[in-house]
């Protein structure tokens, strides 16, 4: 998540910088047919070419709506885990007398944040976080779940007994939150909990996990995949034909024009056509980035962040002092 004003005119540029090129070289090759070659019949009509882009502005603005939902979507789920935390971190301490206990349930709590942010940042075939201008922009930041390991991320907070059949599970984050809920039920069985109190917890894992499937909902359902072709090819087709259908209305213009540019105003229809590809294939580009909010991206919710952040209050209820710091941002890119 960018936290600055917003993206710097320059970083924009150098996100996009190979659509430019590609855009340019396109246009021009256009062009040198139509003037120095003399192939006039390459020209296509405008109103062919205006029909296409009204329809895939249409189509780009669908697109860009459904990621910015589900980005949206992923941003409520992470804010609804920092809430049941607080609620969690509170009831572990007010409702049990055995500090021990109480710690606990709320370190466990810990590795469930962690196991459950490495999940959803695992890479999948569809993401584009791969895709060669996101890796050149990666090196403007850096992503935790890449740089250590979960089992170093897990040995502070689970013994040393639970973390080896944490990681062999197939659904860490899930075998964490049953081996909560198995901790609340010998608690009761050892009536160090009342009924109500019980009843409470069991509610706050349920709401866990229903948390952990809306994340993993969104982390493993892609943008259905015909809609993100669709919009993929409408865009190519209309940045293929663009500088075709503007060569006869530049060089029309001829006739309106003196001194040095009368006959030579075909040569405009480089910059606009590029101007006005790229802005097709930035929005497309920009769509690309909000589709998958867990991916790693500059663009992503901030997952590790929130995560250390309620690690920050939850320890100090329980009076410690020695705290780990906040999370640096990088670039104003917090992930």
């Amino acid at each position: 998540m960018h936290t600055g004003k917003s993206y710097k005119f320059s970083e924009f540029l150098v996100w996009t910088k190979r659509n430019i090129y590609v855009l340019v070289t396109w246009s021009s090759i256009a062009v040198v047919l139509y003037k120095v070659g003399g192939f006039s019949w390459l020209a296509v009509p405008w109103p062919v070419v205006a029909l296409l882009g009204t329809a895939t502005a249409f189509i780009v603005g669908f697109k860009n709506t459904q990621s910015y939902n589900r980005t949206m979507d992923a941003q409520q789920v992470w804010i609804s885990i920092v809430t049941s935390s607080r609620v969690w971190g509170t009831m572990s301490r007010d409702f049990l007398h055995d500090p021990a206990a109480t710690r606990e349930l709320i370190y466990r709590h810990f590795a469930w944040l962690n196991a459950l942010r490495y999940q959803v940042r695992q890479p999948r075939t569809w993401e584009t976080i791969s895709k060669i201008y996101n890796v050149a922009y990666n090196r403007f930041y850096c992503v935790p779940e890449r740089d250590v390991p979960l089992q170093e991320v897990l040995a502070p907070y689970l013994p040393k007994n639970e973390i080896e059949p944490v990681l062999a599970s197939s659904n860490p984050a899930s075998y964490i939150l049953s081996l909560q809920s198995a901790s609340i039920k010998s608690l009761y069985e050892k009536k160090e909990i009342l009924i109500n109190f019980y009843i409470e917890f069991g509610k706050m894992i349920s709401g866990m996990y229903d948390q952990q499937g809306r994340s993993e909902r969104i982390k493993n359902f892609p943008y259905p995949r015909q809609y993100s072709i669709i919009n993929r090819f409408f865009i190519r087709l209309f940045c293929f034909l663009l500088p075709f259908g503007m060569l006869t209305e530049f060089d029309g213009l001829n006739q309106l024009v003196h001194g040095f540019m009368k006959g030579n105003m075909v040569w405009l229809v480089i910059p606009f056509s590029v101007i006005i590809s790229w802005m097709y294939t930035s929005l497309e580009q920009v769509g690309e980035s909000s589709e998958n909010p867990f991916e790693g991206s500059a663009n992503d919710v901030p997952i590790s962040h929130l995560s250390r952040n309620i690690e920050i209050e939850l320890r100090e209820m329980l009076g410690e002092t020695d705290l780990p710091p906040v999370l640096e941002v990088k670039n104003n890119i917090m992930l």
